[in-house]
């Protein structure tokens, strides 16, 4: 019975674009390991779309979410601090939108606040999920930083994404050891090259550990 009401529930939340419930998923997944030459009935695939369909939930989870929510809760008794706050390292596991093929990586976010700061934690969430989404790693990166600007309205935004593209290591061009690397750069960070260089100073230290 609980298992029927997380399939209603999960079917609800993407009725806005099609109903699609998880007997439409584990069709579908059914259909694509038939496609690949295998056996979907064979004791080994027999409850694999099942398991596809729990697994796609899981990596897909950040269209349930609103970042901008989670950023609502900040706090503003600071005594003052005004200097530059960095988060270093935040890992991530992501899918790219062209082959929903892995991105897995990490990030760097700073900020400047005025007069207000947001928890840790709510960094990283917004991180988090923005990259259970389907991705491209440059709108990833735009959608941190903004997402960031807006809700807390602090006097600059950096965010630096480092990650490895599986589209490119496991098929196409099969290149490993190579990670792409964007940034998105906001107020006194766009605008001030001591404070961009502080910043950068900072996420190449922490790759060099």
């Amino acid at each position: 019975m609980a298992g029927d009401l997380e399939s209603m529930t999960h079917e609800a939340s993407v009725g806005d674009v099609q109903a699609v419930g998880d007997a439409d998923a584990e069709k579908a997944f059914r259909t694509i390991l038939k496609w690949i030459g295998e056996d979907p009935g064979r004791d080994g695939l027999r409850d694999t779309p099942r398991r596809l369909a729990r697994a796609y939930r899981e990596y897909f989870c950040g269209y349930d979410e609103d970042p901008a929510q989670v950023m609502r809760k900040t706090f503003s008794e600071v005594d003052g601090y005004d200097e530059m706050i960095v988060l270093r390292g935040v890992t991530f596991e992501s899918h790219c939108e062209h082959h929903i093929a892995p991105i897995v990586g990490r990030v760097w976010v700073g900020y400047l606040p005025d007069r207000r700061v947001v928890g840790i934690s709510k960094l990283a969430r917004v991180v988090e999920i923005f990259s259970k989404r389907l991705q491209i790693q440059e709108r990833l990166t735009a959608q941190i930083a903004n997402t960031i600007d807006e809700e807390l309205k602090p006097r600059g935004v950096a965010v630096v994404v480092k990650a490895a593209h599986h589209c490119m290591i496991s098929r196409g061009v099969h290149k490993r050891g190579a990670d792409l690397v964007t940034s998105r750069m906001l107020g006194a960070f766009r605008d001030q090259p001591a404070t961009r260089a502080e910043f950068l100073a900072l996420v190449n230290a922490d790759t060099s550990e």
